[in-house]
């Protein structure tokens, strides 16, 4: 596989670019969900879908990784068009949904609302690192997904 896939800036057709960044979603959520079930926070994953198991977190932090991913297709796929700016894009996606995701929208679906007051509690400096972590590993892995494919 080539270092650097370069693309013409807004190459590939919008579903090509969901479909591209759904792909490269799952390529940083597998990263991410190791290092969560490392720290064993995949049973709080589950509890979104009413349960505790381990397993259930892993398929639902995927199914969201995914979504996500599209996400970064839609937003920042026409400038992710090389490794190294997918990285840079990916850093800032991943930064993004940091704040979103454990500190605003994870917290208030399980009732307990914002918690934008914790963010440099030790736990969400660390959910910090994988967000980062999964940002770029989609926006690296999404010029290559995306030539696949054009």
């Amino acid at each position: 596989m080539p270092r650097d896939h370069a693309l013409a800036a807004g190459e590939g057709s919008v579903s090509q670019r969901l479909i591209a960044g759904a792909v490269a979603g799952l390529v940083g959520g597998v990263l991410f969900g190791l290092m969560m079930g490392i720290m064993g926070m995949l049973p709080m994953v589950a509890g979104l879908a009413g349960s505790n198991s381990g397993v259930v977190g892993f398929i639902v932090h995927m199914i969201i990784s995914a979504i996500i991913g599209a996400g970064f297709g839609a937003v920042f796929g026409t400038r992710a068009v090389t490794m190294s700016q997918g990285a840079l894009w990916g850093a800032v996606y991943g930064f993004i949904w940091w704040i979103l995701g454990p500190l605003l929208i994870m917290p208030t679906l399980m009732g307990m609302g914002p918690q934008l007051g914790m963010a440099f509690a030790p736990p969400m400096l660390m959910s910090l690192i994988g967000h980062l972590v999964y940002g770029v590993a989609t926006g690296v892995a999404y010029p290559a997904v995306l030539q696949r494919v054009r």
